[in-house]
Formats: C-alpha cells, structure tokens, sequence
C-alpha cells in the first residue's frame, strides 16, 4: 500500500467528552456513544483503503458517509463540509485548529446536537467540528469518498477490536470484556491528550537496539514514523533513503525521507526491514512541542498485520499476529510516480508526481496523464490501492501503462525497481 500518513489526531483537543448514562435511558435522553438497544457489543464491518480504515456512518438523516476511524482525533471532524450542505445544522461557534503539516492553523464551525449511527453503535447530543474547507481533499489520495474522522470517543468509551482480515470492528462495554490468552498478548499503554502511548516497542538499527515510546495510530497508513527531533536524533537516517510526501496533516504537507528499519520489535513479536517515515521537523516535529514525550508513532501498514483490541479504559492492547500478514514484506511503490483520484466517485486516476530518475520518469511520465489501462486491465475495474499494489512488489517485473495526455493516447512501459 502506498505510504499515508493522516495525523489528524494531532488535533488539540477543545471540546469536553460528554460522560455516559445509565444503561435504561432512553435513546433520545442519552448523550455521547453507545449501543443500541442496551446490547453489550456489536460489529460494524469496514474497508481498509491505503491502510485505512474506513467506516460506514449516517449523521442526522443523512445519506452513508465514510469516516476514518482514527485512534487518537478527539473529536468528530467533518473534512468535506460539502456533504452537509443539504443539512440544517445547529451552529454554535467558530474554532482555530492546528496541527502537522507546513501550512497555517484552519477555523472550522462547531455544530451542536447531532445524531450519529455505525451499525448498532450509536450517538445522541453529538457535537461536530467541521472544517470551512475541504483542505485536506482525503478522498483524492484515499480514492475513495471520506467525509470526516473520528475515533478516540468510542475508544476511550468501549473495547475495540479491529479485525483486520474480516474487515470488522467488534465494539464491546468494558465491564462485559473479558481478556483471554487465546485473543492474544496483553501489552500496557498509557492514555494521554487522547492518544494510546506504549513502550512495548524497540528498533534494532544494526548496531543497538533502542527502546521507544510511541503512538498507537490508526489515523496513519504508514508502518513506523520516527521523529527525529526529538530523543531518537541519536539514531542515524538510514544510508538509503528518498525524499517523499509522506502524507497530509491537519495544516497541509508533510515532507520528510523514508528508508529502512533492519528490524524492529513489538512485545515478543519481531519484524524485519521495515519502512520507516522521517518526517522534517518542521513539519512535524515543532508542532508537538507540548506534546508528551513520545519518539514515534505505528501505523496501520505494520498494526493489520496483527488482530488488534485496545482498551482504553482498562488501559492495555491486545496483539495476536496473523502469520501469513507476519511473512509479508514491507514494500514501498517501484515505480517511482504518486497518483491521485478524481471524478464523481473517484475512479479517475492521475499521476499527480514523478521521482527524479525513476522508472516513470525514464518512461516519460509526466504530472497530469491519466491512467486509462495498468497490464492491459481497465482502471475502471481497479480502485487506487490495487493499482499500488501492482507498482510495490515484483522488483524486476515489467509494467505497461496507457495513459491520457492532452488528448492523446500514449503507451508507457517501465521495470519495477526497489527504490529503497
């Protein structure tokens, strides 16, 4: 999958949690997060686009909207304020957000008193923030619709776990869960300003072996980020590496490099060459200087490759590793050019940037072609990470493009290559 990282959870938090009620109240009465019809759990299925996770949900009586089920954004931000155009909301005041990325801080509207449903979960007297502008634009780089994020409100309310081979939360009161070994290994974390810090984490850069504190982050596609600026600066940026996009934040780009990891360990579990993120400081790293101290965060590339709960209420993380997932290897795209979608239901693929002597560059790939045929199979049938998939793995394979530019129909075929 394409390296993302959406750290919108780095979102200071300025709207109070709302607690819960007692279990017989009536739907209409209650306020924040629950389960409909006084049940104790529920599943919600989900798809995961670019490692994301994203989930069904309805607010008010609108139509299905998408959300990304982020683990640490404190509240529920509505990115594409155009999906509620049609609503008459209850508008209380007007907001400054701020958070990574290289841009300035964003305003934003807080509407009052909505309703909210994913599967049996529901949410009544909700609060929402929703942003002036669709800066963010997710769906163009997701390539599928994303209105908005939420998360840590039904984390910090419920036990979760994200199963990531069926493509399925389960959502569960934490008096009514009950830890087994068989779910597997039980780590601790630490909840602060509403994200999950463990230190169950090391990396072995080839010489030591360095402990670490970092967020559990399923708001990120990316495996590991790694910020330099703050203790890991003893850690050297790896021999090979590019300079990348590493992804969006709440206040525009993140640019940074990525490179290789020899090795890396969560609890008894180990994992091998991975990719890791190291965003400039700038864009990342001056942003969280009154944040807790933490040297990272593990994002969804490297988290799905296990069967994840987290409560957060009793303050833990289950792992359970999927051994098939545990075998495959960390890979970034190989063919050196990033895509963006467009269109009415974002189906429209475009190279949006090329590597400077790269595979796409030597084939003659420009910013701006459109993507109409990858192998001979129409794009029509594909969705953006399925075309990423094809470009990160096969280092030597031949890959033929058709493309759109300017009118004219162009062919472009290029050779995988490993590019760090």
């Amino acid at each position: 999958m394409k390296t993302l990282v959406w750290v919108i959870g780095l979102l200071c938090t300025f709207l109070t949690a709302q607690a819960d009620t007692p279990k017989k109240t009536p739907d209409k009465d209650r306020y924040g997060f629950y389960i409909a019809n006084n049940r104790n759990w529920t599943r919600i299925p989900f798809q995961l686009h670019s490692n994301l996770i994203i989930v069904p949900v309805r607010i008010n009586e609108s139509d299905t909207l998408h959300f990304i089920l982020d683990t640490g954004v404190s509240n529920t931000i509505i990115t594409d304020p155009s999906a509620f155009r049609k609503q008459l909301l209850t508008v209380g005041r007007k907001v400054k957000l701020s958070g990574a990325g290289e841009g300035g801080s964003l305003t934003a509207s807080v509407a009052i008193e909505n309703s909210l449903s994913m599967g049996g979960l529901r949410a009544a007297h909700h609060n929402l923030v929703i942003l002036d502008e669709d800066v963010l634009k997710l769906s163009e780089y997701v390539g599928t619709p994303v209105h908005g994020i939420f998360g840590y409100e039904i984390f910090a309310n419920f036990v979760v776990n994200v199963d990531f081979q069926r493509r399925e939360l389960t959502i569960t009161k934490p008096e009514k869960f009950k830890y087994r070994k068989g779910k597997g290994d039980r780590y601790p974390i630490t909840i602060q300003n509403t994200k999950a810090y463990t230190d169950a984490f090391s990396v072995f850069d080839g010489e030591k072996t360095m402990p670490l504190r970092v967020v559990l982050d399923t708001g990120a596609g990316h495996a590991l980020l790694l910020d330099r600026s703050r203790s890991t600066a003893a850690m050297p940026l790896p021999t090979k590496n590019i300079r990348a996009q590493l992804g969006r934040g709440l206040n525009g780009i993140i640019n940074g490099c990525m490179g290789r990891i020899q090795k890396v360990r969560f609890g008894r579990y180990e994992l091998d060459n991975i990719l890791a993120s190291f965003p400039d400081s700038m864009a990342f790293g001056m942003k969280l200087i009154d944040m807790p101290e933490r040297q990272g965060n593990v994002g969804c590339e490297l988290l799905r490759r296990f069967n994840v709960t987290f409560n957060y209420p009793d303050q833990y993380v289950v792992m359970k590793p999927i051994k098939r997932l545990m075998r495959e290897s960390f890979e970034h795209d190989m063919s050196g050019m990033e895509l963006k979608a467009k269109g009415e239901h974002y189906k429209n693929y475009y190279v949006d940037k090329v590597l400077e002597n790269s595979p796409a560059e030597m084939a003659g790939l420009e910013e701006g072609d459109e993507l109409m045929f990858v192998n001979n199979n129409s794009v029509n049938d594909m969705t953006i990470s399925d075309i990423y998939k094809i470009l990160q793995k096969g280092e030597g394979r031949e890959v033929s493009l058709l493309v759109r530019r300017n009118g004219r129909l162009i062919v472009a075929s290029f050779i995988l290559k490993r590019l760090i």
